[in-house]
């Protein structure tokens, strides 16, 4: 398994970037390489993903939700192999620091080679980037879950 630590400071409160990242079906608009999201029960997301011309489709389960806190997930069945959590972590009043771990298998030599060259590092970070950047742009969160798991 490979891992990617990453993370940003984004300029909104802890509940915003929070209710923000609970908002699945929106992660295309700033996840580079993620064609869709289907939020199926509240647990459970499926995904469609393209990156560097490999297609996958897998679900995720989110294994921990705590408001505020953290999102927690595995992949469950599909052709990718991951897990992950991001943390939210209290700067100000109007500041948070997010956080991404992430553990994937990469498979194949062309995903192998990526892996050793950094390209899911490069791709977390502009992620992250993007992310900031959709959520400081719009000043508020597109909606949330406030649910516990």
């Amino acid at each position: 398994m490979s891992q990617v630590e990453e993370s940003i400071e984004v300029e909104v409160p802890v509940s915003a970037a929070y209710n923000q990242w609970t908002q699945f079906e929106s992660f295309p608009q700033f996840m580079e390489g993620v064609e869709r999201i289907e939020q199926r029960t509240q647990t459970l997301t499926h995904w469609k993903t393209k990156i560097a011309g490999v297609e996958r489709e897998f679900d995720a389960e989110i294994t921990e939700q705590i408001p505020d806190e953290r999102v927690a997930w595995t992949s469950v069945g599909g052709e990718a192999k991951q897990a992950g959590v991001v943390t939210f972590h209290y700067i100000d009043d109007t500041t948070t620091k997010v956080m991404l771990q992430l553990e994937y298998d990469p498979e194949g030599l062309a995903e192998t080679v990526g892996d050793k060259l950094g390209f899911v590092k490069r791709q977390a970070t502009g992620d992250l980037k993007r992310f900031k950047q959709f959520i400081e742009s719009r000043g508020a969160e597109t909606g949330g879950w406030r649910g516990t798991v």
